[in-house]
């Protein structure tokens, strides 16, 4: 039996070293001093944090339709650099991923590639139009085998569209994950409605945009008695109101975006439109009351809402550009950066936020697993001491949109392992063989 020998690890970053070994999937032993065996791959650890891979509820990997922004070879190669071994692919893709015949090639696709498990989100309506509900019991059915459906991008406004799809998905057991924008109150808006905008002349995107339709699918989920799910949360309202509805016994969840917990409107000054994004960069109080949120579990987790634009629809005026930031390969440094530097969170908190409560959402049987004997070898390595300057040519992405552009972070994934096999090290992709 050969397999991968980690040595000098530490698990969530707590303890002495200890060596780990990998083979057939799956971790066969946990120890220290253990022997290498004949045809073994050696990792040196050097006591850097070992932790579960990562789990992406929030991405966009853009085929098929957008090839020429991202790819799911190339979005799963930054994953993968990134500590991912999981990812959520979201419908808005050309054609939508509202019919089986997508969300399966995604998946397939995905499979064929290798480097992460790429899940499909399947489309809550056709053509994310918000009028017809999608064939979500099919989808689900397929070889993809759908698990949560989004209209990202677009909210799914209809008060009765939304009920009726939450009680379908309670049926299948799958889950709906909600842009909560309610469209009228952003007719036109680029920025967070405030000061800031206000000083650019920007229009304004109110922070109730938001806050109105997280109250209002919370009492949709009451009613119905099933789940729902709010993607890139990015208010000091909303949190309020999520903690409110899980005081209330609702089954509610939400994620938080890198982005919303570092940067906040202040990045507008130069009208640079690599900082529009949707919802947008709010204000300095909402990041701080976010980064809270994250810490006491009332936000469960950390999604990247990874979006990559070709630079004509980023290199042009503030109002017309694509919303979007490129997230997978600076998601972790930025979780250290906002959460374990300022002592928010542990290690045992990044593997929460990060791999745990995701993969516990949307139901991974084998993601988010304790670092035990006899559990899936979906692991990643973090170097804590490492820093690096973002450089975007140097990103996996076909896309160059990242706001981080020339920052130093702290903290590096230096080894991703994909039901034990290394699929990133040293910030270099390793495809199957």
């Amino acid at each position: 039996m050969s397999g991968v020998l980690i040595r000098n690890a530490r698990p969530y970053g707590e303890g002495d070293n200890v060596d780990l070994r990998l083979a057939d999937g799956e971790i066969v032993a946990i120890g220290t001093g253990l022997d290498a065996e004949e045809h073994d791959e050696i990792i040196e650890a050097d006591g850097q944090v070992l932790l579960p891979g990562f789990v992406d509820l929030h991405t966009h990997l853009r085929e098929p339709g957008r090839e020429d922004t991202e790819t799911i070879e190339s979005g799963s190669a930054a994953a993968a650099l990134g500590g991912f071994t999981a990812v959520f692919a979201m419908a808005n893709t050309n054609p939508v991923a509202d019919s089986v015949v997508v969300t399966d090639h995604v998946w397939r696709r995905g499979q064929e590639v290798g480097l992460v498990d790429v899940h499909p989100v399947g489309a809550v309506t056709v053509g994310l139009a918000g009028k017809q509900l999608a064939e979500m019991g099919t989808m689900a059915a397929g070889v993809g085998a759908v698990r949560m459906f989004s209209d990202d991008g677009h909210c799914v406004d209809d008060p009765l569209l939304m009920r009726r799809a939450l009680e379908y998905a309670s049926s299948l057991g799958v889950l709906i994950a909600q842009h909560a924008e309610e469209p009228r109150l952003t007719v036109g808006a680029v920025a967070h409605e405030g000061p800031t905008a206000a000083k650019l002349g920007l229009a304004g995107w109110p922070r109730a945009a938001e806050e109105s339709i997280v109250a209002r699918d919370a009492l949709l989920a009451r009613d119905a008695n099933t789940r729902v799910h709010i993607c890139h949360a990015s208010t000091a309202g909303t949190v309020e109101l999520v903690k409110w509805a899980k005081g209330q016994g609702i089954s509610i969840t939400a994620e938080v975006t890198p982005h919303h917990l570092l940067l906040d409107d202040s990045r507008l000054e130069t009208y640079d439109a690599v900082n529009k994004v949707n919802p947008p960069l709010r204000e300095a109080t909402d990041v701080a009351a976010l980064r809270q949120g994250l810490a006491d579990g009332v936000i469960d987790c950390v999604a990247t809402d990874h979006a990559p634009h070709a630079e004509q629809d980023k290199c042009c005026e503030f109002a017309v550009a694509r919303p979007g930031m490129l997230g997978l390969e600076t998601a972790l440094s930025i979780v250290v950066e906002t959460m374990v530097a300022p002592g928010l969170l542990d290690w045992r908190g990044v593997a929460r936020v990060l791999s745990e409560r995701p993969a516990e959402i949307v139901g991974l049987p084998d993601q988010g697993r304790p670092i035990e004997i006899g559990e899936p070898a979906n692991l990643v390595l973090v170097d804590p001491n490492a820093s690096w300057t973002v450089t975007s040519k140097d990103l996996a992405s076909i896309s160059a949109n990242t706001p981080y552009e020339s920052m130093t972070l702290p903290a590096r994934v230096t080894a991703t392992f994909l039901r034990g096999r290394v699929t990133a090290q040293a910030g270099h992709v390793r495809k199957r063989d």
